[in-house]
C-alpha cells in the first residue's frame, strides 16, 4: 500500500510522517510525502531530531505532489489543516484522502528544550499512529473499512499517547 503524506509545503510534519513510516520497514507499506507548495527543503530540525531517534533522513526531500503524477497512490493523508481543505489533484483520482491533523513543531518559538519537546512529541504521535496502522489487517480490509479505520487512528491517537 502507498501512502502520500501531505503538508502545504513539505518540510516539517509531511516529511516526519514519511521517515517513521518507512522506518518501521513493513512490506505492506510504503510511504512518500509530498507538498502543494512545496519549500524545496527539508526544515533541518526536523532532520536532526529524525537522526536523534536513529531513523534514517536519506532522500527525504520537500517536493511537489505534482511530482506523484505517476505513482499509484492507495491513501492520500493530510497533516496539515490547510493541506486539508486544499482540492487534491486530479491525478490523484478516487484516491481515498483521510486527515491525521499534526501540530507542526516547527513553528514553535522557545527555548532550544522546549522545541526539541515539540519535535519528540509529534515522532511519538507519529510512531504511534504507525504502529496502530500496522496493527491492522490492511491485506482483509476494504478501501471504506481501512478509511475508518484511519480515521479513528486520528481520533484515538493523540500526542504520542493511545487514548
Amino acid at each position: 500500500m502507498n501512502l502520500l503524506f501531505i503538508c502545504t509545503h513539505n518540510r516539517c510534519r509531511s516529511i516526519l510522517c514519511e521517515a517513521i513510516t518507512n522506518s518501521f520497514d513493513d512490506p505492506r507499506v510504503r510511504a512518500f510525502s509530498a507538498g502543494s507548495q512545496p519549500a524545496g527543503e527539508v526544515h533541518p530540525l526536523s532532520l536532526k531530531y529524525l537522526a536523534k531517534q536513529g531513523i534514517s533522513t536519506a532522500n527525504l526531500r520537500s517536493q511537489s505532489w505534482d511530482d506523484f503524477a505517476g505513482q499509484a497512490i492507495d491513501i492520500a493523508i493530510t497533516v496539515c489543516d490547510s493541506a486539508a481543505g486544499e482540492s487534491c489533484p486530479l491525478w490523484l483520482g478516487n484516491s481515498p484522502k483521510v486527515h491525521w491533523g499534526l501540530s507542526d513543531p516547527s513553528k514553535l518559538s522557545g527555548s532550544d528544550a522546549d522545541i526539541e519537546a515539540a519535535f519528540n512529541t509529534c515522532i511519538a504521535s507519529i510512531q504511534a499512529r504507525i504502529q496502530a496502522l500496522l496493527a491492522l489487517d490492511i491485506e482483509n480490509l476494504d478501501k471504506a473499512e481501512l478509511i475508518s479505520a484511519l480515521q479513528k487512528i486520528h481520533t484515538n491517537v493523540s500526542d504520542g499517547v493511545k487514548t
